[in-house]
């Protein structure tokens, strides 16, 4: 009974407290915001050096004259034909005895190459220096077979038909008969263009029981 006293004194004051306003729960403070001035602090910007820009002076175009007209050279080639003149020595030797005799005179070329390994030609020779007072004419047309041993000489032979006569103290010689011979060119392009020195032998008369005449000969040919 005594519990139950206490629980109805405590609802009734409850009751009047709740009445009367009054507040069971705690109350609540509003918080105040408190501004503190934060003192600012200048911080320069960092100096920014720009570099005065160089300005070089501008490269000039180079200069390129106009190219002179280029005139081609066109070489020209040898038509073929050339002609040669030189000296001759003769020798003369009889058949039958020992008849001989020494001359000297000259000798003219005229010919015509076909290619590098083939052509013709005409020659003479005639001597007028004599030992014992023999004279040598001759004249005859030849095959002339050749081939270049390099770039500078070539060699060739003869071999053809001819006139050969002589004068003077020894026997006479008036034969026509084959003739042959052999010798070698060799240019001189470096000095005169076209031109070439020759040396060659002939066996001027090649006839059975006929003397014997012999030339060396020696000279220059020019190309046309």
């Amino acid at each position: 009974m005594k519990k139950l006293n206490i629980v109805l004194t405590a609802t009734v004051a409850l009751s009047c407290f709740t009445y009367a306003g009054g507040d069971i729960l705690p109350a609540v403070f509003e918080t105040e915001e408190v501004y503190v001035p934060v003192e600012e602090v200048y911080i320069p910007e960092p100096e920014v050096i720009v570099e005065p820009e160089i300005i070089a002076d501008p490269i000039p175009d180079p200069v390129i004259p106009d190219p002179e007209p280029v005139i081609p050279v066109v070489p020209i080639a040898p038509s073929g034909f050339y002609g040669g003149l030189g000296f001759t020595l003769g020798q003369y030797k009889a058949a039958v005895g020992n008849g001989k005799d020494k001359t000297a005179g000259i000798i003219a070329r005229l010919g015509y190459d076909f290619n590098e390994y083939v052509g013709v030609e005409a020659r003479g020779i005639r001597t007028n220096w004599k030992e014992n007072g023999g004279k040598i004419k001759h004249v005859g047309v030849f095959l002339k077979p050749m081939y270049p041993v390099s770039e500078d000489i070539d060699l060739y032979g003869l071999a053809g038909y001819a006139k050969t006569t002589t004068q003077g103290a020894l026997p006479h010689v008036d034969e026509k008969a084959f003739a042959w011979g052999a010798g070698l060119e060799y240019e001189l392009d470096a000095i005169v263009e076209g031109a070439k020195l020759f040396t060659d032998y002939e066996r001027l008369v090649q006839k059975s029981g006929s003397a014997d005449l012999d030339t060396i000969n020696f000279g220059v040919r020019y190309d046309f």
